[in-house]
């Protein structure tokens, strides 16, 4: 077993070819764990290298779209057999101690790979992906994505949900209790500390005097934005200033909807904006909008804002509050009460007092919850310390056991 990190050596497998959110987090534990001392050996799609952020796999993502569902599935089935063959490969010529996978769909190779290697597996899960492409899109082999999915999970040796919520998710498919460590997404705090300050940073945007409404990622019509421009065309404010900070299907339907409700002055799209740029946009924001978020993620803006220290709206729900506190360091608003998300918000243009407070409180929420990618890595390094203990003491019974039968 290593006796430090610099000889920890890390397998690192994943399938994303899309330059996102994901991205952002594989690139981001990848270059903390490293800064700690692992050595971590990457393989990975081959087109992804090269991919510009905010692009997506537009080549796969075509050819699945003209072949009929089930056959995309088999074609994601039979990508196992070059992954595996690129994950053997590494393998053999690195001789990893542990292997770490991001899990999706039809992905099979890490799990074939700790079959024949007896390798320590830990799986990393962000989604029940099963799940959300049953009600986004469809499948066509339902069944065996879902028998294969639980199957992933099961094989590995320490599973890694993002939230308590996706963990209870797991268990109910079978995987145990004690196999399971939340790790919650993460920032790079420095970033963020090395940000411009408010004022300084509204002026950059052309924002000086207007009080900022902000949402940063990737823009679709579910994540309510519509109800904040409404918000704002009911408020008779001139000084709110909406600004999202990306891009996405939904943006051209929004700014339709400011300009007929006769607000486009009072919105503004930035596009996609670069990774180190992000920190200087959301310095910007007075508050934060987290309008709807999935029931079981574990979403990276909402750490951003952490980190920034914005005044952040949020809905109420368990995976959100395992993170934040209603009126400590987010105002939180009720799903199923109709203009609740605009009263939240309402309440936090008209009382300057709490925005500070919730403000300053999110900064420490990092802190105190060690919301980082080096927190993530330590945590990841310490699960695959564990395992490699673990796994010791076995070798060694087995080797004294093969002696005892030659006697």
């Amino acid at each position: 077993m290593p006796e430090n990190n610099a000889c920890l050596k890390i397998l690192y497998h994943h399938r994303t070819a899309s330059r996102d959110g994901q991205a952002v987090h594989i690139e981001e534990l990848v270059s903390a764990l490293r800064k700690l001392g692992c050595e971590v050996i990457v393989v990975e799609p081959p087109s992804t290298a090269g991919a510009r952020f905010g692009a997506d796999a537009r080549g796969v993502s075509n050819l699945r779209r003209l072949l009929p569902k089930a056959a995309g599935e088999l074609l994601e089935l039979g990508y196992n057999w070059l992954a595996y063959r690129r994950l053997k490969r590494a393998y053999l010529e690195h001789r990893p101690d542990v292997l770490y996978e991001r899990h999706n769909l039809y992905l099979l190779a890490g799990k074939w790979l700790k079959r024949r290697f007896k390798l320590p597996y830990l799986l990393e899960v962000n989604a029940p992906i099963a799940l959300e492409r049953s009600q986004h899109g469809g499948l066509g082999l339902p069944g065996l994505a879902r028998r294969l999915e639980a199957a992933a999970w099961k094989a590995a040796d320490v599973v890694l949900p993002v939230t308590a919520v996706l963990a209870d998710m797991l268990v109910e498919q079978g995987v145990e209790r004690e196999r399971i460590v939340v790790i919650p997404n993460g920032i790079d705090f420095g970033a963020f500390e090395r940000a411009p300050g408010r004022d300084e940073a509204k002026k950059r945007l052309g924002a000086e005097g207007r009080l900022v409404l902000g949402f940063a990622g990737f823009v679709r019509a579910w994540h309510g934005l519509d109800q904040v421009i409404d918000f704002i065309a009911g408020a008779g404010r001139p000084e709110l200033l909406l600004i999202v900070v990306g891009d996405g299907p939904a943006c051209e339907a929004l700014m339709q909807r400011a300009r007929s409700r006769g607000v486009a002055e009072q919105v503004r799209f930035t596009g996609i904006v670069d990774r180190k740029d992000i920190p200087a946009y959301l310095a910007a924001f007075d508050i934060a909008l987290q309008p709807a978020a999935t029931a079981y993620a574990s979403p990276l803006k909402l750490f951003e804002y952490l980190a920034a220290g914005c005044a952040i709206v949020a809905p109420r729900q368990p995976n959100l509050e395992e993170v934040l506190t209603h009126e400590e360091n987010a105002l939180l608003f009720s799903v199923e009460k109709p203009g609740a998300l605009g009263e939240a918000i309402g309440s936090l243009v008209a009382d300057p007092a709490l925005r500070a407070r919730l403000a300053s409180n999110a900064t420490k929420t990092i802190a105190r919850g060690r919301y980082t990618w080096k927190g993530n890595a330590d945590r990841v390094i310490r699960q695959a310390r564990r395992l490699l203990a673990e796994v010791r003491p076995a070798s060694a019974e087995a080797d004294a056991a093969q002696i005892v039968a030659r006697r």
